[in-house]
């Protein structure tokens, strides 16, 4: 799962935005948060432990993040009050320790494409949320999200016809519930207007959490640095430079400039791109139930967006 939506507006200045602009940083979302599944897995088979290896992954892109912003604008730039601290460690944790983190943990045994296919239900998720609030979705919202479900479903009680271990498969679906929440609730924490300051702060509260989870899961006694594949340190890298950087910049670019119907549509393309990319360079089996309870997900999802973008015209 990639970081989570800021609040505010990223200044862009008073130059409009060109639409090569747009679906180039689209691209960069589309093609590297759906790689980072794959990264993932990469970094767990090389023996790191999950919440420690995405804990180092997201504390240090905080780490790069306030340097370079500190550079461009000064140390004040990063200055933040009690409530938006307080604010920014709520969804740090609950997107990224518990989200981004389930995802990590469940990947030792589930195959990135499968992992990448179950989180798409995020945007099913925030539906059932807003339906909580009170909302009241169009028919074929609700359609959407019953195929979708149906989808998640065969996927969750097959395994996809894989190795994966039905723990696996419930923890990645409790860190889906996590994201959806997170992202849902985030607007109303008071977070940073700053986009970049916030996802700055996320990373340390959630990458800190992380730490902890994961010596309460014992894995310092599993860390073994002498160990560790040279592969596991270069999706380390590529998880915090392209990851956690690069991928975010743009879509904080695209939050500012483009329409939120537009930008959801990683939520369905990202998982084509894991699956595609996980069978590629790890040979990872394209069984009947991951084909087709994936395009049952994209399905639903698809169709829940087209119906909120008709909404929102």
């Amino acid at each position: 799962m990639a970081a989570s939506a800021p609040a505010g507006v990223v200044e862009t200045g008073s130059r409009p935005a060109s639409g090569a602009m747009i679906w180039t940083a689209l691209g960069v979302v589309y093609v590297v948060w759906g790689s980072t599944y794959l990264a993932i897995r990469v970094v767990v088979e090389a023996q790191i432990p999950p919440m420690l290896g995405m804990a180092a992954r997201f504390l240090t892109a905080a780490v790069l993040m306030a340097a370079g912003l500190a550079l461009k604008s000064g140390w004040r730039r990063l200055r933040i009050t009690r409530r938006e601290a307080l604010g920014a460690a709520a969804v740090g944790i609950m997107l990224l320790a518990f989200g981004n983190g389930a995802v990590a943990v469940a990947e030792q045994t589930v195959p990135s494409g499968l992992a990448a296919l179950l989180v798409a239900a995020v945007p099913l998720w925030l539906m059932l949320l807003r339906v909580g609030g009170g909302e009241r979705p169009r028919a074929l919202t609700w359609v959407g999200v019953l195929i979708g479900f149906g989808g998640a479903a065969l996927l969750s009680l097959s395994g996809g016809n894989t190795s994966a271990k039905p723990w696996s498969v419930a923890i990645l679906v409790v860190g889906t519930i996590c994201w959806a929440t997170g992202s849902r609730y985030a607007p109303r924490l008071g977070l940073p207007r700053d986009p970049l300051v916030t996802a700055l702060y996320e990373m340390v509260f959630g990458g800190t959490a992380m730490v902890l989870i994961g010596v309460l899961r014992g894995e310092p006694g599993r860390l073994h640095l002498d160990r560790i594949h040279g592969s596991g340190w270069f999706g380390l890298a590529y998880l915090v430079v392209f990851g956690s950087l690069l991928a975010y910049t743009a879509y904080s670019y695209l939050l500012a400039n483009a329409p939120i119907s537009l930008v959801g549509t990683y939520a369905y393309v990202n998982p084509a791109v894991a699956v595609f990319l996980g069978w590629l360079i790890l040979s990872e089996s394209l069984t009947w139930q991951i084909l087709l309870g994936g395009a049952v997900i994209i399905v639903g999802v698809a169709l829940v967006v087209s119906s909120e973008r008709r909404r929102s015209q």
